[in-house]
């Protein structure tokens, strides 16, 4: 457990790695006192062995950082791009391809299990959120053969 003195929450967070329509590539939990762009190098780690087409990571403005331009410099070619948001606006605006992300934790969201954090050790959380998204491709893929 850690506590994450600019949103004053204490838990964990999660940082997801995923595709265009919101299934996870990769998924790390870790203490909520670690910073954003912190989280990005454990996402980005062995990204490369498991999926070598990767080109482009669309990220928001959290990941704007140093530590997270050289975490992307390990991976050979792979760019970062960031998903800025406008500075005059005010209130809550759906951001394109951020709302991708924000979809799949709400799928996360979704189950008993993940609503809260229950798990004492972030292994197992993260466990349960690819369980989770097992769940959903299941469900998807039964539909599609009864369609």
């Amino acid at each position: 457990m850690g506590y994450d003195a600019a949103k004053k929450v204490k838990g964990r967070k999660i940082h997801a790695l995923v595709d265009t329509e919101g299934l996870p590539m990769r998924v790390v939990v870790h203490s909520a006192a670690m910073q954003d762009r912190d989280g990005a190098a454990l996402v980005l780690d062995r990204i490369r062995r498991r999926f070598p087409w990767l080109e482009l990571v669309w990220a928001d403005s959290a990941y704007n950082a140093v530590q997270v331009d050289a975490a992307v410099a390990k991976q050979p070619d792979l760019r970062i791009e960031i998903v800025k948001r406008c500075d005059d606006v005010k209130g809550f605006v759906v951001l394109p391809r951020r709302w991708v992300v924000e979809r799949t934790f709400s799928w996360f969201g979704r189950n008993r299990r993940l609503a809260k954090d229950y798990e004492r050790l972030p292994e197992t959380g993260e466990t349960f959120l690819y369980m989770a998204m097992s769940r959903i491709l299941i469900k998807r893929l039964a539909k599609a053969l009864n369609a």
